[in-house]
């Protein structure tokens, strides 16, 4: 028995049962029956059910190709087997014959003749649209009768009257007959209303519906008077009663909108009769034609009650008045057609309220009162539709148009806005930030999404608005001009400051690691929170690389699209590390660009725009790469590694421009790019294997240097090129120079750098010959200023591979130095010396103070569309000549020059007093002065950092060469060595991250060296002795001996610096990073992408750094410090401070005297002995009294926010606490409980002391004679707060307040309580006056007759008498009438001695 099949079993499983029951021959379980065909009748009823046929599937027969979708072949219906069709009979016929329908009065239908018909092709047009044809354009040149019809009715009554040339009546009339299907509608309508027209009077005119139009010619009008004639003789047949019941079965027949359509076609074909017939004949009433009645009559005067108008509506001055046979203008809406009328007149704004911007298709800014043309396509019907031009809102609305042109026209439009705004275009035009506007409105994820568009033309329009949002005008210009100045490689992150709030402590962290870790805070953020801190990240959450990796490799947009995208992906990558690391891994992006934009052949390119630069070389995709590559040297390695880019840049290095099949403009940047690639590849070492396939060919490029330079009009790229190829070399040589150290551990770092170089310094040593003409050639043309600036960064890169050669040389183990020495003192000689006595270098130190944005802090102003999410170097508009960044510049060149004369001077030490003479020019001295004076440096932005970090490198050398020649015998003339130890000092405080090594450097050789004290050794120690006598009368001994302090300071120089090293040290990653940048061991450098700044290295109070880390110390200690290492810190870090408050008072300018005095606080704050060494004891005498100086002491300000501190009260109030427990009465101690208790500052100072430490009273001891300050500080103005006078009197009534206690807070209460009593100004309050004579009345009646005699009879202060103030002998006529009054008023008991 067969079985059935289960669940799982193939179609194999199927075939092969279908095999075993067909060899059984078994009887089926199911009969197959073919049933006859419906439409065959009965006739196969009869028929036996077929059973020797079966449903077998064979799988062989079938065609392997699914058959072609080719159209079925037609249907044939089959005529039913018991109804016959004659074949004599006509089909047409019997058609006609059964035909019941209404069309069975429509005769034969003739097809339309077209073969005389003209055949018009369309004529080409230069504008982007054909024109469109107005109906008023039909109405030109029309009789005025035909207003109200249509334009086919017009053209046919045109064409008959041109034709047929009747007379004017006829054609009139002819035109107000109306058709058939008119006069039948209005003759149901009369019937109706009860009233039968004479339908025998009527005379038919001719025929409307019918023109013969598309037949022949000359049969055209025959047929259509024919078919005219047969339609009227059978009407004038009929009775009246017939043509009302067939009116009847025709609207039982037709379809109800029909007639409805009928009717209106017929009134309006009335109104448009009468219309005609009033122009005909004015002051006639309703038309008739050929004297007789009209069918429907009506008055012209009187509407029908159908189309009867409201009586409020005021008409609309339209251009066209709408009829309602058009389509969709059955109902007229008014209100929708207001924008057919000519635009309102333009509003002039005679006020200064707001309006709202609007802008052109440029994306300029159009003026309120601006009057345009409409042919512009400015104005539109939204509001304001007189005012030309679109607003933002409207340019949003437009972006999400089903329209694919509105989308892009609108992207395009607002992609001009940003790039205007961003130029500066607007100014204070507008209120607000146009790109703050934009960003809060969600412009962003708008670009976005437009992204995602189908349509290309709006992913190209997206692209650039991409691109004029992120990339900053100008700013890759900036950057690839100063890519060869000293250490023009590097550059800041472009990324927000704020982002890096929670990097506080990654400085100890590798670069490579900070990209990996990610906050989860960060990842789980919406894209729209990450936008609003930071727009790339935002917009990197949002997919945008994938995106744009699909664009480039499926879309294949065009060129203009392909450089939008290639330098948005730029911009992305100088974001960060971590957005660099994302580019990178993004899949097949890299892939794509190197594959498509930087193949190793293609096909040549002519001069002009090219279609496409798919598989062409192009320039901006070599630049993605360098940037990608300066990230770090991680990603540097990975690109040379995984994505061939070795054989690329020797197919771009190894042919010149001219030979390369591409423009030449387009050429020299490729090939300038190639060489910035492997530049930046060689500053970590890497790809120094290519030099020696690719040697020939740099000599070649080098040896046509000469040549490229002797041309009367040097080409910009050609310049750049050869800047890079310089810095090629310069690269290379340095690698050449590395000497790999024996490995002092097993670890990978320690394994790389002791891995040696690919390249021998026999294979560099021939550069130099080559080289050194060049910079010869170049320095003919310092003279002449328009020239000089010309040639750009070709001169710096010179100099700078001359500085690089010479370090390497130097560094060569096995050669002899006297070579190097000898060839350093032939380029001295020949060279250096001449140029340095050049008159022309003169005027580059002089324009140094035009150009340093330190000394014109609004060069680094923020521009005016400054976005905080979104950094940018803000170049826009470009800089002027005469700046950092400006063609005319002088620092790049002498930042370079410097560079070499600190290495020769530093190899050659006989070369240095001569080199140093550079250090004597006017105009450096002059940029010094200004650098050190007291101006506060601008704001930290990105361009700011930028140049701040150029300038100060012209600093930094400088002053390594002013170091250097101040340990020379005899000094060099004309050198201000304590300028410079000022400058030294303002460079410390300034130095921004990636600096480090420049600010530890600082503080080895310059900043603590005792050359640059030139006071120590001119009498300085001893004139500040004689100014502290000086200043006695004025305060009082404590500053004495300052002199011999500050001589024991210079003395103890070093010791000074090994604290400040040990407790301003830096971040050792850091440093380490920062020292393999600036002294070229290329194999540690980590990235030439920076660190965000967010501030400067060193606070600006870094002279008190350890005493501050002292009190944190102590305070995270409460077992206490060891007390050597407390008093030695201590102890440098005043005797620091002294001598730059004696010496270098403008070093601690930024510093203000309430800062200076809670940091003197904190010594105390410590522990409990530390006040009590006498050297600190010194010191702080020493520093209290230059406090205390008159010049100084108006400017102490104790309510101001103070840097470190939350509030000056608090350290006040655990300063008066630390004072009551360990001071014993120390006088230096309550010398500083006294300084903040002046009448000046705030009261809750004093109340702070008497009320919540009143028993700190009895240890201020200190005499009136020691108080810094004068008397007069602390009693004038008199108090005016009553709770601090109360307590004052408490303090007096008690006893808590005793002169032998505290002699100076003595007199001031009495002076404060005395002047309280005593006070008679009739504008004090109830209560006031109340307390006064309260207080009076208990000082009448205390029992200490001293105090008392005090409180009554205090005259002024003086602090030369032991009380600190005189007394009246007697009372003054004043008070004692006063006393009498309130005698007698009951205030004060009678019979008490006034005396």
């Amino acid at each position: 028995m067969l079985s059935r099949p289960k669940p799982g079993e193939s179609e194999v499983d199927l075939l092969r049962f279908q095999s075993q029951f067909l060899a059984a021959g078994a009887t089926p379980a199911v009969q197959l029956v073919k049933k006859g065909s419906r439409r065959a009748g009965d006739a196969n009823l009869e028929q036996p059910p077929l059973q020797d046929h079966r449903d077998v599937v064979m799988l062989d027969s079938l065609p392997d190709l699914p058959p072609a979708l080719v159209p079925a072949p037609p249907k044939r219906a089959r005529p039913s087997p018991g109804r016959l069709l004659p074949e004599h009979e006509d089909p047409e016929e019997r058609l006609n014959r059964h035909d019941q329908h209404i069309t069975a009065v429509l005769t034969k239908i003739i097809e339309r003749d077209t073969s005389s018909m003209p055949v018009n092709l369309p004529v080409s047009s230069g504008v982007a649209f054909p024109p469109v044809f107005h109906r008023s354009q039909g109405r030109q040149g029309k009789p005025a009768t035909a207003g109200k019809r249509s334009i086919f009715a017009q053209e046919i009554a045109a064409r008959r009257a041109s034709g047929a040339k009747v007379s004017p009546v006829r054609e009139v009339a002819s035109i107000l007959d109306p058709p058939e299907s008119a006069m039948t509608c209005e003759a149901l309508t009369t019937r109706e209303r009860g009233s039968q027209p004479p339908w025998n009077s009527y005379s038919f005119q001719g025929p409307h519906l019918v023109t013969g139009k598309g037949l022949k010619s000359q049969e055209a009008e025959q047929e259509a008077q024919t078919i005219h004639e047969e339609n009227v003789a059978r009407l004038q047949a009929l009775a009246p009663e017939e043509i009302l019941q067939e009116q009847q079965r025709l609207l039982a027949q037709l379809d109800p909108s029909l007639v409805a359509f009928l009717k209106s076609h017929s009134r309006t074909r009335e109104q448009a009769e009468e219309k005609a017939t009033r122009e005909q004949r004015p002051g006639r009433p309703s038309a008739e034609v050929t004297g007789k009645e009209a069918i429907a009559p009506t008055s012209a005067n009187v509407p029908r009650q159908e189309d009867e108008l409201e009586p409020e509506t005021p008409a609309l001055a339209l251009p066209v008045t709408p009829q309602k046979e058009w389509l969709h203008m059955d109902t007229v809406e008014l209100e929708k057609l207001h924008w057919t009328q000519d635009l309102p007149p333009l509003r002039r704004q005679q006020t200064q309220e707001r309006m709202q911007a609007r802008f052109s298709l440029q994306g300029e800014l159009l003026a309120p009162d601006t009057d345009l043309p409409t042919h512009l396509g400015l104005h539109h019907h939204g509001e304001e539709a007189e005012r030309a031009g679109y607003s933002l809102q409207e340019l949003f609305h437009l972006t999400r148009s089903q329209v694919s042109q509105q989308r892009a026209l609108a992207l395009h439009v607002l992609a001009q806005v940003i790039g205007r705004a961003q130029a500066g275009e607007f100014g204070d035009q507008l209120v607000g930030s146009v790109l703050n506007l934009l960003l809060d409105a969600g412009f962003l994820f708008l670009l976005r999404f437009s992204l995602d568009d189908r349509v290309d033309g709006v992913i190209a329009a997206a692209v650039r608005a991409l691109r004029a949002l992120l990339v900053g005008p100008g700013d890759e210009e900036l950057l690839d001009s100063a890519f060869s100045w000293y250490h023009g490689a590097l550059m800041f992150a472009l990324m927000p400051s704020q982002e890096g709030k929670e990097d506080e402590d990654e400085d100890e962290e590798p670069p490579a690691e900070k990209a990996k870790t990610k906050s989860p805070e960060e990842g789980n953020r919406p894209p729209s929170e990450l936008a609003r801190h930071d727009v790339i990240k935002g917009l990197l959450a949002t997919n945008l690389l994938p995106r744009l990796r699909y664009v480039l490799e499926v879309t294949c947009p065009g060129p203009s699209v392909v450089l939008d995208i290639l330098t948005v992906l730029i911009r992305l990558a100088r974001h960060s590390l971590e957005s660099a690391t994302r580019v990178l891994e993004c899949p097949r992006l890299v892939e794509t660009v190197v594959r498509e934009f930087l193949p190793t052949s293609w096909s040549p390119m002519g001069s002009g725009p090219t279609s496409s630069l798919h598989r062409v070389p192009c320039a901006p995709a070599m630049k993605l790469l360098r940037v990608l590559a300066s990230a770090g040297r991680n990603i540097a390695a990975r690109l040379l590694s995984g994505f061939d880019l070795r054989s690329r840049l020797s197919r771009f290095i190894a042919e010149d421009p001219q030979d390369l099949a591409l423009p030449l403009e387009e050429a020299e940047t490729l090939s300038a790019e190639a060489f910035r690639l492997w530049a930046v590849a060689a500053s970590y070492g890497l790809g120094s294997d290519l030099y020696r396939e690719l040697y020939p060919v740099l000599m070649r490029a080098l040896q046509a240097v000469p040549k490229e330079l002797s041309s009367p009009v040097p080409r910009p790229l050609a310049l750049q090129r050869i800047a890079s190829l310089l810095t090629l070399l310069t690269q290379l040589t340095l690698a050449a120079g590395c000497i790999a150290p024996e490995p002092s551990s097993d670890s990978a770092e320690a394994s790389l750098l002791a891995t040696p170089s690919s390249i021998t310094w026999t294979q560099v040593s021939g550069l130099h010959p080559l080289v050194e003409p060049c910079l010869r050639q170049t320095l003919k043309l310092l003279p002449r200023p328009e020239m000089w600036s010309a040639l750009g960064p070709v001169p710096t890169a010179c100099l700078l591979f001359l500085d690089a050669y010479y370090q390497a040389w130097s560094q060569q183990p096995g050669l002899c130095p006297e070579d190097w020495l000898q060839d350093m003192e032939r380029l001295s000689e020949g060279l250096l010396l001449p140029l340095l006595e050049h008159p022309s270098l003169g005027s580059l130190w002089e324009s140094l103070g035009c150009c340093s944005p330190l000394c014109n802090p609004q060069s680094c102003a923020v521009a005016p569309e400054t976005i905080s999410s979104l950094a940018s170097l803000g170049c826009a508009g470009g800089h002027p000549p005469l700046s950092l960044a400006g063609s005319a510049s002088p620092f790049p060149f002498l930042t370079a020059l410097l560079s070499l004369l600190n290495t020769l001077g530093r190899i050659h030490k006989g070369l240095c007093g001569q080199l140093a003479t550079v250090l004597a020019a006017p105009g450096l001295q002059n940029y010094f002065l200004r650098c050190v004076a007291p101006v506060a440096a601008p704001h930290l932005t990105p361009f700011s950092a930028w140049a701040l970090r150029h300038e100060y490198h012209l600093q930094y050398l400088a002053l390594t060469l002013a170091q250097r020649a101040a340990t020379l015998q005899p000094p060099v003339a004309g050198t201000d060595v304590a300028l410079c130890h000022s400058m030294a000092l303002a460079l410390l405080g300034r130095l921004l991250p990636g600096s480090e090594h420049l600010a530890h450097e600082l503080m080895l050789s310059c900043v603590f060296r005792l050359e640059f004290l030139p006071e120590r050794a001119s009498g300085g120690p001893e004139a500040a002795d004689f100014s502290d006598r000086l200043s006695l009368g004025s305060g009082g001994d404590l500053g004495c001996g300052r002199g011999a302090l500050l001589a024991q300071a210079c003395q103890d120089l070093p010791s000074i610096r090994s604290c400040y090293l040990t407790h301003c040290s830096l971040a050792r990653a850091s440093l380490l990073a920062s020292q393999a940048l600036y002294r070229g061991e290329l194999r540690r450098v980590p990235a030439l992408l920076l660190a965000v700044p967010k501030e400067p290295l060193l606070p600006t109070d870094w002279p008190f750094l350890p005493l501050i880390q002292l009190y944190h110390r102590a305070s995270d200690t409460p077992s206490g410090l060891p007390p050597a290492d407390t008093v030695g810190t201590a102890l440098r870090a005043l005797q620091w401070v002294l001598v730059l408050e004696s010496w270098r008072p403008q070093a601690l300018w930024a510093v203000s005297p309430a800062a200076r005095l809670a940091r003197l606080m904190c010594v105390f704050l410590v522990d409990s002995e530390l006040f009590r060494e006498t050297p600190i004891q010194r010191l702080v005498a020493a520093l209290l009294a230059r406090l205390c100086q008159p010049e100084v002491l108006p400017n102490l300000n104790l309510d101001c926010p103070l840097p470190g501190l939350t509030s000056f009260p608090d350290l006040y109030a655990n300063f008066l606490e630390h004072f009551e427990a360990v001071s014993f009465g120390d006088h230096l101690f309550g010398a500083l409980i006294l300084l903040p208790l002046q009448r000046r500052f705030s009261v809750t100072l004093r109340l702070a002391l008497f009320g919540e430490h009143v028993g700190a009273l009895r240890a201020l001891g200190l005499p009136l004679t020691q108080l810094p300050v004068s008397l007069e500080c602390y009693t004038a103005p008199p108090e005016d707060n009553v709770a601090l006078l109360q307590l004052y009197f408490r303090a007096l009534v008690t006893g808590a307040l005793r002169p032998r206690w505290c002699p100076v807070l003595y007199a001031v209460a009495v002076a404060h309580v005395n002047s309280f009593i005593f006070s008679q100004d009739p504008n004090n309050s109830d209560e006031i006056k109340a307390a006064c004579r309260s207080m009076l009345q208990k000082t009448w009646l205390l029992t200490d007759e001293g105090l008392r005699q005090h409180l009554l009879h205090y005259k002024l202060p003086n602090s030369a008498l032991p009380e600190g103030f005189e007394l009246y002998p007697q009372l003054p006529p004043v008070r004692q009438q006063y006393l009498q009054k309130l005698r007698i008023s009951g205030v004060l008991p009678n019979g008490v001695s006034e005396t």
